[in-house]
């Protein structure tokens, strides 16, 4: 059994450790209403682009419709990007994103296709470093915020792929922020463009539009910055997640080095009342010896 110096002492222990994971889960609070709100500012833009896209799509056929819509007509090699945070202790966070990055890869394994891996976050590039690090196609830093700087380099390095020929199909795998309790790993496919039936359009009012230069020149200009638009909300959506499921995992932490301070204690508190029952005992039994 524990002496009580050592059991004071890890009592202690445990109670610093949940000072730490107290101001940490305070930080991510503070930290998730602002990612929060990003979130969900940038999702009517990428809504409302995709919109644009939607309707302007479908006023072009296949000889003219440009390449990031269209894609080069093969299915052969595909691109998956991977987005994760940089840093962890937020419960399972990153662990799903990386298990539905996995899920894809098995699959497109499976069939027989050719997989290349871009990751953006050090949690992704570690933990698929072993299984996937031959087929790595570049490594990006999540950072400490989403930055649209980072997102362009992310979104040029796909173009710059996808323009050489190295791959035919690109998928983004991310967490969609829902709410502080739910945060669902998702798959969407950049290129070709998705172009959903019956999905959002643009209200024309009754009004007839012409397109000046072209429906074609117009989505030749959108089609990259979607591009980029996609992967800076996939970053904000990310950031939001993280502080959330960080929040979330030191509130468990802090209430579990809680109950074991609680259950030291009481253990502290017996084993000394135990010694003192000893100790009396010895010295009554040594006065009645004499």
């Amino acid at each position: 059994m524990a002496s009580l110096k050592e059991m004071r002492n890890r009592i202690g222990s445990v109670k610093a450790t949940q000072k730490i994971t107290k101001a940490m889960q305070m930080v991510a609070a503070a930290k998730l209403r602002r990612a929060q709100d990003a979130a969900q500012n940038a999702r009517p833009y990428a809504e409302r682009m995709a919109a644009v896209i939607a309707n302007l799509a479908r006023g072009v056929s296949g000889d003219t419709a440009p390449r990031l819509l269209v894609g080069t007509g093969g299915d052969q090699r595909h691109l998956v990007v991977v987005a994760t945070a940089d840093r962890g202790l937020a419960g399972g966070f990153n662990s799903g994103i990386v298990r539905a990055a996995r899920e894809k890869l098995r699959e497109l394994t499976a069939a027989g296709k050719d997989v290349r891996v871009l990751v953006v976050g050090k949690k992704a590039r570690d933990q698929l470093r072993r299984q996937y690090g031959d087929r790595s196609a570049g490594f990006f830093e999540a950072g400490g915020s989403p930055s649209l700087a980072t997102a362009q380099a992310v979104a040029d390095r796909i173009t710059e792929l996808f323009d050489a020929g190295e791959v035919d199909v690109v998928h983004l795998i991310y967490s969609r922020f829902k709410s502080v309790v739910s945060q669902v790993p998702t798959v969407r496919q950049l290129i070709p463009a998705e172009v959903v039936e019956g999905g959002p359009t643009v209200d024309l009012q009754g009004a007839a539009y012409e397109y000046e230069p072209g429906e074609s020149e117009i989505l030749e200009e959108l089609l990259p910055r979607n591009l980029t638009t996609q992967v800076f909300s996939a970053m904000l959506e990310n950031q939001a997640g993280f502080f959330a499921s960080q929040m979330t995992a030191m509130d468990n932490a802090t209430r579990n080095a809680g109950d074991m301070i609680a259950s030291l204690t009481l253990q502290y508190n017996r084993t000394r009342q135990a010694q003192i029952t000893k100790e009396l005992i010895e010295i009554i039994s040594g006065a009645e010896a004499l």
